[in-house]
């Protein structure tokens, strides 16, 4: 019971990954979508990339400006739209993070873009059927110096129903549509990147065992398209333990990215190990060397929790779940024309 319950949990965490999200780049006015609505950046004087269709702006500090986005309703009939500005990070996958808001953020980030910027009016709005609507959102700069940027993102989701069919340029799981509209303030100069190696452990993601790899970038700057190239050996006897390379890896300015070396079927012994790691882009490059220790009650921990040695695909596990809720529905279906044919015979 207890691994069917982690299967579960599995399954759970796979499905609510691939919820789709368009990006800010396909935020259009396109009206043969299937979301049923599309978001479109108002992008001011200060803009500093003309042709971007997010907000790019040269910020100076103290300034209070208004952002406008307008929303455009492709149905026949009133939509309801929910809103919200976050922070953005970089996520456990390598890539920037505007939707789900960081349950704690890099100590490094001095100011973030969901504190200094707030929607006007309510966060759920209401666009008229093959209308549109303008919403407002207020931003206002640190009055301290500061050199660098702030990213974050203006998150826009409907909310009145869930959407059926496909989206270009979207991948459609759970039928639930977001846009994001990107936000990026520079003020002062352009920071230097700072690459730091925080920690190295084992640890659990998604229910696979792992050694998790945490870098910060400290500094109020992003680091795009890094390749990461890492090795973990045994330190007694030099046994490659586990060996990687990830590529195109999206670093937010002032973020915690906690990369997972996945170990499979592999399972984790105490011991010491070390980590070198090489990250680079067209412009960067660091290198880094750290030992650390797997302690016997922590490999144990982590053995026993994973479901990485059911012999079960995760694949397999999704096609479960999607299996038994297809059950669901030909059961509730039944039990409809059931009642609907007893009463029919009463009469």
């Amino acid at each position: 019971m207890k691994k069917m319950m982690r299967w579960l949990g599995a399954i759970l965490v796979m499905i609510s990954g691939l919820a789709a999200v368009v990006p800010a780049q396909a935020a259009n006015t396109d009206t043969s979508n299937n979301i049923g609505f599309s978001v479109a950046a108002q992008t001011p004087r200060n803009q500093i990339d003309k042709q971007a269709t997010f907000f790019d702006l040269k910020m100076t500090a103290g300034q209070t400006q208004t952002l406008q986005t307008r929303i455009y309703n492709t149905t026949n009939r009133d939509i309801r739209v929910a809103m919200g500005i976050h922070t953005a990070y970089t996520n456990s996958g390598g890539a920037i993070e505007y939707v789900t808001p960081a349950k704690k953020y890099d100590a490094s980030l001095q100011y973030r873009v969901d504190q200094l910027t707030k929607i006007k009016g309510p966060t759920t709005v209401t666009v008229p059927a093959n209308g549109s609507k303008l919403v407002s959102a207020q931003t206002t700069m640190p009055t301290k110096d500061f050199n660098g940027a702030l990213l974050g993102g203006w998150y826009f989701k409907r909310v009145d129903q869930k959407v059926t069919g496909e989206v270009k340029g979207a991948t459609n799981i759970s039928s639930e549509y977001s846009y994001v509209v990107g936000i990026k303030y520079s003020l002062g100069t352009a920071a230097t990147p700072v690459l730091k190696l925080s920690d190295v452990a084992a640890g659990m993601v998604n229910y696979h065992r792992s050694i998790v790899v945490t870098l910060r970038n400290t500094a109020a700057v992003m680091i795009p398209r890094v390749t990461m190239k890492t090795t973990v050996t045994a330190k007694d006897s030099g046994k490659t333990v586990v060996k990687a390379t990830k590529q195109g890896v999206m670093l937010a300015p002032n973020t915690t990215f906690n990369y997972p070396l996945l170990l499979n079927k592999q399972k984790l012994q105490a011991g010491t190990y070390h980590l070198h790691l090489v990250a680079h882009n067209s412009a960067h490059k660091w290198t880094f060397d750290r030992d650390f220790k797997i302690s016997a009650a922590t490999a144990k921990t982590y053995n026993q929790d994973t479901v990485d040695d059911n012999g079960i695909s995760i694949w397999w596990l999704i096609g479960l779940g999607a299996l038994g809720m297809l059950i669901v529905v030909l059961l509730i279906l039944w039990l409809v024309l059931f009642l609907k044919k007893r009463r029919q015979s009463q009469d």
